[in-house]
């Protein structure tokens, strides 16, 4: 449910408790390494996804590749019955 007031909201923990996930703090990173990447070569990613080509919760990383997309594309995929991608 999303916060009423921004004040309500610790993002510090947030941040430690991302952390202690498995692997979510490292995707966040990979995720934010591309963005920069192409950033830095001038690519207007401008109502796109930067997505890549082999998943970061399938194993993925960046030099995997990634690539532009659209955010519609990038933010659905096929389900398995346990919510995982298939």
């Amino acid at each position: 449910m999303p916060y009423k007031n921004k004040e309500d909201r610790n993002v510090q923990r947030e941040y430690e408790l991302e952390k202690k996930r498995a692997g979510a703090h490292e995707a966040r990173m990979e995720r934010q390494r591309a963005r920069r990447a192409l950033d830095k070569k001038g690519v207007n990613r401008t109502g796109k996804d930067v997505a890549h080509v082999k998943a970061l919760s399938k194993g993925g990383a960046n030099k995997d590749g990634y690539k532009l997309e659209a955010p519609s594309k990038n933010r659905s995929f096929k389900r398995k019955s346990d919510h995982s991608m298939k």
